[in-house]
């Protein structure tokens, strides 16, 4: 056979798929329902149908705010008086001992100094939360938030640190948390996909897709990412010249062949396939309307200085609380540029003041509206900051920086029954390692796990002979947290 022949014999089965009137599809389904091979019950729901949990929930949905890089503790919530008693001393051997460090050729020829930070701290509220002038929003709702400080985690750069931290493993291919989430209990959302991504702050995170893809559950359930300008998903306007009739029946047509090859093989890809078509049909009236920010009052632009059509965190921050209203299970925001190896001071201080007040906005906005009783909402990022400087002469003369650090960094959690202006863990009076009950990652995983009513040892998944989870071996939940 010819190029040519190929090329009209293609041509030909699609021109009769088209324009066989009825569809030969519609025709051979009819057919089969009515012969009793396929009937409804035979269809299953779809991947995000919402299901039954494993125990009563805390709260219906999850915002984790990702803060990509590594914020410095030390320079935002951490306090440390002995630290700046002892600025610029050699870091004493018996905390350097063992550890592991990125770049540690940068302590080769030198031994690290400690850096004391020239943040100016205070304490908020009843609770006396320590926030610094760079976070003087988030320290407002310090009575709103729980603060877990010293944590732990397993690797020091950045993209398998950011991948353990959403997936349980420093090796891409599992399943991030929302994955694992929307798995385990689906979607409220008719019209919006159960799990979606958010990015703002310059380039992405290392690790891109990888940090919410689905890995081997079926891929109904991998993060979609949005945009907050434009078409919040590219291609999913109806191309010109289409008319909605045309677009409907293609898409019936499409379905009926899908569920088709289901009948013939079972695989649950399939239904993906079937449920993502109909959903990006409903998106194309749901997504506009959602970014539509003519909805909010000016005060609630103003409180989180969002401006339609720009693509930002804080105009992500208020997005994610329309999705979270609209049944959007996982909302996830990733929010970039926080590694300040050769400077913590002008960088630091630019992507503070992009992330303070839309995050303290998003937590008032939500306990205002009576959604955060319903709502887990997460800061923090894949690691922390060393309390010894790290410098880069070529890179900032004259400056200063930290290094990663993955003893002992904090993060931020509010909603539900968590007890609000409470605080877990530590860290010693250099900031450098986690004192008392040590708290894991793995910790972190299963307790946002169960407060969506799921047992993290049970949501378990099998895959080429072996159960995985999200928490590997390990986890334990953070009962303490909970009020």
């Amino acid at each position: 056979m010819t190029f040519d022949d190929k090329i009209l014999r293609a041509k030909t089965r699609r021109h009769f798929f088209k324009d066989a009137g009825v569809g030969i599809g519609r025709v051979a389904l009819a057919s089969m329902m009515a012969d009793g091979a396929l009937s409804a019950k035979d269809i299953p729901p779809s991947p995000m149908a919402a299901k039954e949990p494993h125990f009563t929930p805390q709260v219906k949905n999850v915002i984790y705010l990702f803060m990509a890089g590594g914020p410095s503790q030390l320079e935002m919530f951490d306090y440390k008086p002995v630290l700046q008693k002892h600025d610029g001393e050699v870091a004493p051997d018996s905390i350097l001992d063992g550890k592991r460090f990125a770049f540690m050729g940068t302590f080769a020829e030198n031994k690290p100094r400690l850096l004391a930070t020239k943040r100016e701290f205070k304490q908020y509220g009843q609770s006396g939360m320590w926030a610094s002038d760079l976070v003087p929003e988030i320290g407002s709702v310090g009575d709103d938030v729980a603060m877990i400080r010293g944590i732990q985690t397993d690797n020091f750069n950045h993209a398998p640190a950011k991948c353990f931290m959403n997936t349980g493993s420093i090796r891409f291919g599992r399943p991030s948390m929302g994955s694992w989430a929307t798995y385990g209990i689906g979607s409220e959302s008719a019209d919006l996909p159960g799990f979606v991504v958010l990015q703002s702050g310059g380039r992405g995170p290392r690790g891109g897709a990888g940090l919410w893809s689905s890995g081997f559950l079926p891929t109904a359930y991998q993060g979609v990412p949005f945009r907050s300008g434009g078409d919040p998903i590219l291609n999913l306007s109806t191309a010109p010249g289409v008319t909605k009739a045309s677009q409907a029946e293609t898409l019936d047509a499409i379905r009926e062949m899908n569920l088709l090859q289901y009948e013939n093989d079972g695989d649950p890809e399939i239904m993906t396939r079937v449920a993502a078509y109909e959903m990006a049909y409903r998106m194309q009236t749901s997504g506009p309307d959602l970014i539509d920010f003519g909805q909010e009052t000016q005060e609630t632009l103003d409180m989180y200085g969002a401006k339609p059509g720009e693509a930002s965190y804080a105009n992500n921050c208020l997005l994610a609380r329309r999705m979270i209203e609209r049944g959007v299970r996982f909302v996830q925001l990733y929010h970039a540029d926080w590694d300040h190896h050769a400077d913590i001071g002008g960088p630091l201080e630019k992507v503070t003041r992009e992330i303070d007040r839309p995050t303290a906005a998003l937590i008032k906005d939500l306990k205002q509206r009576g959604l955060l009783d319903d709502t887990l909402v997460i800061w923090g990022g894949e690691f922390g900051r060393t309390p010894m400087a790290e410098v880069r002469e070529q890179e900032a003369p004259g400056k200063q920086g930290r290094n990663h650090h993955i003893d002992a960094f904090p993060m931020l959690m509010t909603g539900g029954k968590i007890r609000r202006g409470h605080q877990i863990g530590g860290t010693d009076d250099l900031g450098f390692n986690s004192v008392g009950e040590k708290i894991h990652v793995h910790d972190i995983q299963a307790t946002i796990l169960h407060m969506l009513g799921l047992d993290h040892t049970k949501l378990t998944y099998t895959f080429q002979g072996r159960p995985f989870r999200l928490t590997d071996v390990g986890g334990r939940v953070l009962h303490d947290l909970f009020a």
